[in-house]
């Protein structure tokens, strides 16, 4: 039996691994802030308090195989900290170094770390997707805490005999997905007429089930000898503009979307008039991942369709709309 913990238990993406290790009858165990009661009664649960702030991860390792490191300080839209890099820097990049050197040292086999695509950077040209081994280019402080946590990583792996594996996803949608996808679904749900019907870029985004498969495919090491110390692009595989994106959502939640073609160099223009150009480089710009790495030395390929996993994400988001 493969023994697992994971952080971020009860986060968006781990709560789904979590239910994708017990189907595989691993045994797991949760490190998380306060104890929870939404996990599973088998899940056993090792609070730890906040990651921002010394953890004594004492005996946490013990008959521990795998870590899945997936808790992290995500980034945040007009963050008001007064040093937000010191305060990603704290959670992202110092407990992620404690964290990994203790289950190094304990004897953990193999350390899991959900990285972030904006490692890399914010942007790409159209149809040059970013790949693993790309000059990397992180421009905010969440990223560039995501890429200084990566490189503690690599080194503590190339000074212990503990394998390290990253994986860099783009933005991750599914059911219960929060932030600016959450958003979308509210827009679109209302069937609010949008300016953005003439958008041609192409985005990557990676479906949750897609990213949990990864996940637990790297947990066996058996099967995934060549995943040691490498680094993994992941998405969908299906690049999609802004506009189609949108249709695609409102056709999963059962509208019609009204998307008024208006040129992107005017709504750019307006945008910057109005100081909204971060905003306005998102929705217009292409951010591709090629995630071909994962499909060659893993034999790793998504088990679903985005048109699939937008869908369940409508259900869900009108399922907790109704209650």
């Amino acid at each position: 039996m493969i023994r697992v913990l994971i952080t971020g238990a009860n986060g968006f993406v781990g709560r789904t691994v979590v239910d994708s290790l017990l189907a595989s009858n691993y045994s797991v165990k949760a490190a998380v802030r306060n104890r929870v009661n939404s996990l599973p009664e088998s899940v056993i649960q090792i609070e730890i308090g906040d990651l921002s702030e010394t953890t004594d991860w004492a005996d946490t390792f013990v008959d521990i195989d795998i870590v899945i490191h997936t808790a992290a300080r995500v980034h945040i839209m007009d963050d008001d900290v007064a040093d937000p890099l010191k305060e990603f820097r704290k959670v992202n990049v110092q407990a992620t170094h404690d964290l990994a050197s203790k289950a190094a040292a304990d004897g953990v086999k193999r350390f899991i770390f959900l990285s972030s695509i904006k490692v890399n950077g914010e942007s790409t040209k159209l149809n040059h997707p970013f790949k693993a081994s790309d000059e990397l280019f992180p421009t905010d402080p969440y990223g560039l805490s995501k890429y200084e946590a990566e490189k503690a990583l690599l080194e503590i792996a190339k000074n212990s005999e503990m394998e390290v594996v990253i994986i860099r996803p783009p933005l991750v949608y599914g059911p219960g997905v929060k932030a600016n996808f959450a958003s979308m679904l509210k827009f679109m749900n209302k069937e609010l007429p949008l300016p953005l019907g003439a958008i041609y870029n192409k985005r990557s985004f990676i479906a949750l089930e897609n990213l949990v498969s990864l996940i637990t495919h790297c947990t066996c090491i058996e099967k995934t000898p060549r995943a040691a110390n490498q680094i993994f692009l992941i998405s969908d595989d299906e690049d999609v503009s802004t506009s189609e994106l949108l249709k695609k959502v409102a056709k999963a939640l059962g509208k019609k979307a009204w998307l008024i073609p208006i040129p992107v160099s005017i709504m750019s223009f307006l945008a910057k008039i109005i100081g909204k150009s971060d905003v306005a480089n998102r929705l217009f710009s292409s951010l591709q991942a090629d995630s071909s790495k994962a499909r060659e030395l893993l034999s790793w390929k998504p088990i679903i369709t985005m048109d699939e996993q937008l869908k369940k994400t409508a259900d869900a988001y009108l399922s907790e709309k109704n209650l």
